[in-house]
């Protein structure tokens, strides 16, 4: 049971590794893009280029629904962000119950934006866990868990291909161990941190916070949604997505070009701007970007 990118990897190892998959569940496909045409998930992709059967239901609360997956019959429910809530009598369907794949240090983390959030925080070390599920919000017993450092500049994007793959080899020997009985879980402690979604509010950027902070508000942000400020351009605003930034000792007025490199001062020091996208174009580097845009020192960004 999984829906996005992250969750492809672990598919893909439980495919190789030889098991018997009775069946794929992942979120119907929705309207994205410019056309709003609707669009499979990354797991349905990838399980009908397998050949696996895949189901898409709205919701499981149905009693209809809840019988159609306990007749399968399976050992073990996998689920790597799914993104629909398990009532319990499908958490108790499988013989063992389900398995779950969070990336985060559990219970620190827990919730929709876990990536994101340990970034955002300036984090300096992250991890993934397997976790037995339970009716909770990621409240299960957790079986398997490994750490990771976050690197200085690394983004939310890069973390999480990180993540990905190492939270599918961990998914492989959680069930390698359950199949010889020898996977143990522990309870988590009842108190954690939470992810909560990111809102909209929080990807605008205010250049008078210091310079870390929004060092880490970039790249906890990157690729999606993307921080974001303004520049006037031909006399008005348009917004620009930071994508990549890095730390510099430099100091000045918050939100004002410094030097002829995109080194923008900030409450307290400064970030050099690395990898920027304006509306409607590509990504492009600071330096692309200053080609078609001068901005010489002394600009003033809101």
């Amino acid at each position: 049971m999984g829906t996005p990118d992250f969750a492809v990897p672990t598919l893909a190892a439980l495919f190789d590794s030889g098991y018997d998959i009775a069946a794929v569940y992942t979120q119907p496909p929705r309207a994205a893009g410019r056309g709003m045409s609707l669009r499979k998930s990354a797991v349905q992709v990838f399980a009908e280029a397998a050949n696996m059967e895949v189901r898409v239901p709205e919701r499981l609360k149905s009693a209809e629904e809840q019988e159609r997956f306990r007749a399968l019959g399976v050992d073990v429910g996998v689920v790597v962000a799914y993104g629909l809530i398990l009532p319990k009598p499908i958490l108790d369907a499988p013989g063992h119950g389900c398995l779950n794949l969070h990336p985060s240090l559990l219970p620190d983390w827990r919730g929709a934006a876990p990536i994101n959030r340990a970034i955002m925080a300036g984090d300096t070390e992250t991890g993934v866990s397997i976790m037995r599920m339970d009716e909770g919000l990621d409240t299960g017993s957790v079986c398997l868990i490994e750490r990771v450092p976050i690197e200085p500049d690394e983004t939310a994007g890069e973390l999480h291909d990180r993540l990905a793959l190492l939270g599918a080899r961990l998914m492989i020997e959680a069930i390698d161990a359950l199949e010889q009985g020898k996977l143990t879980c522990w309870p988590q402690p009842e108190q954690g941190s939470y992810a909560e979604k990111i809102t909209h509010a929080e990807a605008r950027l205010n250049f008078r916070a210091p310079a870390h902070q929004l060092h880490d508000r970039i790249r906890g942000l990157s690729p999606h949604p993307g921080a974001w400020c303004e520049i006037e351009l031909n006399g008005k605003p348009e917004r620009i997505k930071v994508l990549r930034a890095t730390l510099v000792e430099q100091d000045g007025a918050p939100g004002t070009v410094l030097d002829d490199n995109l080194a923008i001062a900030c409450g307290k020091g400064a970030i050099r701007l690395i990898e920027v996208q304006r509306a409607g174009k590509r990504p492009m580097t600071a330096e692309e970007f200053l080609h078609g845009v001068p901005t010489p020192k002394g600009t003033v960004l809101t």
